[in-house]
This record gives structure tokens, sequence and C-alpha cells, in this order.
């Protein structure tokens, strides 16, 4: 795979390290197989130059294109999942979404008069899901 290619492949799968000028690290400078624009291969060689060239997570941060708290979270990354934590998290909503079609459609139905802090206790009651204040009137709005 030539590196256009490689380039291409990574915009695609979202893994092009978000400033691949910082990446200073010596084995960078060469080309061929390691690229600064690798995401995933800058943080391993971070964490690499922390572990086996003993440099201070500063310093390895650094010459990789990150800061040191980036440093700290890239390393728990690593440590809880193992390769797979040199990905990024699922960019999104983690937990399932509470608002059904079903919930909307009763708050658009419901009275103007009823405020927003009084369905917020209708639908706990009703559907058995708590949302916000700010969530029902934004709905209402619609």
């Amino acid at each position: 795979m030539d590196t256009t290619e490689r380039l291409r492949f990574l915009a695609a799968s979202g893994l092009v390290h978000p400033q691949p000028d910082a990446v200073s690290a010596p084995l960078f400078a060469s080309g061929g197989f390691f690229l600064p624009e690798d995401k995933v291969q800058a943080k391993y060689e971070l964490l690499r130059a922390h572990a086996v060239e003993h440099l201070s997570p500063a310093q390895a941060a650094a010459a990789h294109g990150y800061s040191r708290s980036g440093f700290y979270l890239i390393k728990s990354s690593f440590l809880r999942m193992g390769m797979t934590g040199l990905l990024d998290g699922r960019p999104g909503r983690r937990g399932p979404v509470k608002m059904t079609e079903e919930i909307a459609s009763m708050l658009r139905d419901a009275p103007a008069t009823m405020s927003g802090a009084v369905l917020v206790g209708v639908v706990a009651e009703q559907f058995g899901v708590v949302l916000h204040r700010r969530t029902i009137e934004r709905i209402r709005r619609r």
C-alpha cells in the first residue's frame, strides 16, 4: 500500500492524526512505515517512547503531537483496553435515547398551558422516563 492509499484509508476510517505536523519523533522523520498522519501509530509510538526510551510523559507527548494530559488519557485507555484503546471512542451519544416518538407526540398534543416542569412528572408517570424540562420544551417548540 503506497502512502497516498494509506492516507486515503486513514481519512476514511477517521484515523488521521489531528496534528501530524507536530510529530517530531525521529522515527517519523524517515517516512516509509512511520507516518505522522497515522493517529494510532503515533499513539503507540508515544507509549513505546515513554516505556522503552524512558522519555518523560511531556517529552514523549510533545514528540508525537500530543499534550501531556493527552498522554495520560492515551495511556489509561491503552492499559484498560489494549490496542483497541488507541482508537478514538465512538463519537456521539453513549446511552439509549429516552425520547420516543410516542412521548414526543404526547408532548406536542399537551395543552399549551402545561409547563415543561409539569410535563416532566406526566412523562415520568405515564412512560417511566425522566426527561429534563428543557428537553420537553424543545420538543414542544417543533
